[in-house]
């Protein structure tokens, strides 16, 4: 039987230093991608989880206990994240390579194109958008965990998934993406 995320916590504030390393090594992989899809560059997204699990060790007294640890570790990074963009000085959206004319014919050839173009594609859409979407279908965290982590209500974590998809369509659309790779995008 695995040990579940209250057994866990209580080791970590007991201060067993093996509870401590259990818990970064299961939740590393979770926070290190939302920071590195969020920040862009692999040095600023180690060091500011780094700093997010951190913090979580510091205030898991506060966690509660009846409610999944998942949400409440990404509300920290998230907004470590957003603290870090502010710092960084980075409110506008990357400049990315001139666009391909709306007439081009070509189509992506692997999934790793695709992948890049949807990469390219996220660093153009508003902090919130970005945001919510890698919430949602990255960390596979449900519209409500979305809207406590980001303190808004259910119907703007809604609103805003919606919108990150059709700017993610539109844009993917614009750069020559295969009207099979956007039905693909407006599944996820």
């Amino acid at each position: 039987m695995s040990e579940t995320e209250a057994q866990l916590v209580e080791r970590c504030l007991s201060g067993e230093e093996s509870a401590l390393a259990e818990f970064v090594q299961q939740y590393q992989a979770l926070v290190f991608g939302l920071c590195f899809r969020m920040l862009q560059h692999r040095q600023d997204a180690e060091d500011v989880a780094q700093e997010i699990f951190l913090r979580a060790f510091r205030a898991l007294n506060r966690w509660d206990p009846t409610r999944p640890i998942r949400p409440w570790l990404m509300k920290i990074a998230a907004n470590r994240c957003r603290t870090a963009l502010q710092v960084r000085g980075r409110k506008k959206t990357v400049p990315l390579p001139p666009e391909q004319s709306e007439n081009t014919t070509s189509d992506l050839q692997s999934a790793a194109d695709l992948a890049e173009e949807l990469q390219q594609a996220l660093a153009t859409l508003r902090e919130d958008y970005r945001l919510c979407f890698l919430l949602y279908h990255h960390q596979e965290l449900s519209v409500a965990e979305i809207s406590d982590v980001l303190d808004c209500p259910e119907g703007t974590i809604k609103t805003w998934l919606h919108r990150a998809r059709r700017l993610l369509a539109d844009r993917l659309s614009r750069r020559g993406v295969t009207p099979d790779a956007e039905r693909a995008l407006q599944g996820i």
